[in-house]
């Protein structure tokens, strides 16, 4: 799903921001959590972003936040440090307290937000107008996610919009080339959303995210010390070569 956006996303006019055929949009995730085989390729952008943002379906429905519920209000307070570069420093010591796969998933999905923000001219989806759309969906705490409450707002579409501006220097140089053409093939098997390889700290490793419901633990360590595997085992697998 996160291929086909990057590739569609960046030259379809408000792009996460259009709503989209409720039907089809029902169809899709019925397909999905079915396991059927689907063909993103006869499905408009439009609701393939929207089943992947919508309130009740992919990114808002990780239990305990990809962002972690237990950091919440650590994230919301990004947006109170001083400069530009005070904030970069406050939300890469954020990411290193995040399970390992919890940083793989937010790097694949910030590299198409900057890629389609890179585009913004043609799909007049700005870094703003982009964290308006889906910063309720990604950054809640444990009784919002549950409840659908948007509450701080402004805090979260100023903490979104800093990482798609500054997500080179967050996420890495690498992260625009994480689901260009010479590093994945958009192959929509059986409840795939995004296979691709590409190095992570200096290790070649596998990446799966897999379109089904299943629990992030809502542990904070460092990846160093527990096993990636225990977090997102049917959402997002990740091996090392």
């Amino acid at each position: 799903m996160l291929c086909f956006i990057n590739q569609k996303g960046p030259f379809t006019e408000g792009i996460f921001r259009k709503s989209a055929n409720m039907k089809s949009c029902r169809i899709l995730k019925e397909k999905l959590n079915s396991g059927d085989k689907v063909n993103l390729d006869s499905e408009s952008v439009l609701v393939v972003a929207s089943v992947l943002k919508g309130g009740k379906d992919f990114l808002r429905n990780i239990p305990g936040s990809i962002f972690s519920s237990d950091l919440y209000d650590k994230w919301l307070a990004v947006a109170d440090q001083g400069n530009e570069k005070e904030k970069v420093t406050a939300a890469q010591r954020l990411l290193d307290q995040l399970p390992r796969v919890n940083v793989v998933l937010l790097q694949y999905l910030f590299g198409v937000l900057h890629n389609i923000e890179q585009h913004s001219s043609s799909n007049q989806m700005t870094a703003y107008n982009l964290s308006v759309c889906i910063a309720p969906s990604i950054l809640c705490s444990s009784n919002s996610c549950s409840l659908g409450l948007e509450s701080n707002f402004i805090k979260k579409v100023s903490l979104v919009q800093l990482l798609i501006e500054n997500c080179l220097k967050i996420f890495g140089e690498d992260i625009t080339s994480l689901l260009g053409e010479s590093s994945t093939s958009c192959d929509n098997s059986e409840n795939a959303a995004v296979t691709a390889q590409q190095p992570l700290e200096s290790k070649p490793v596998t990446v799966i995210v897999i379109y089904k419901k299943a629990q992030l633990q809502d542990n904070t360590k460092t990846s160093s010390g527990m096993d990636p595997h225990s977090h997102l085992s049917t959402v997002l697998k990740v091996t090392e070569d």
